[in-house]
């Protein structure tokens, strides 16, 4: 495998709803879709486990995550970086 395809891998940002996990984090990613009728925007949640292998995101970080093969049953994502800290 090149270098190029692993540029090629999908990356998220979200909010952090749980950590207690061992070296797991659940992140919600938001995003606005417009409805197909009405063309009114709303929001869908989507939530996605990440491997956080030095455990150091906290509930109400906002993180990065990036698309891996698969760690776990549930967990295809692993963070990036920590964009901004909980307050």
């Amino acid at each position: 495998m090149t270098d190029e395809g692993r540029n090629q891998r999908k990356v998220r940002l979200g909010k952090v709803t749980s950590a207690k996990m061992n070296k797991s984090i659940v992140v919600s990613i938001e995003r606005r879709i417009p409805h197909p009728i009405y063309k009114k925007y709303y929001t869908r949640t989507s939530s996605l486990m990440a491997h956080d292998e030095k455990q150091e995101a906290k509930v109400g970080d906002y993180v990065k995550i990036m698309e891996t093969r698969p760690i776990s049953k549930l967990k295809r994502w692993r963070l990036v970086e920590i964009i901004e800290k909980a307050k």
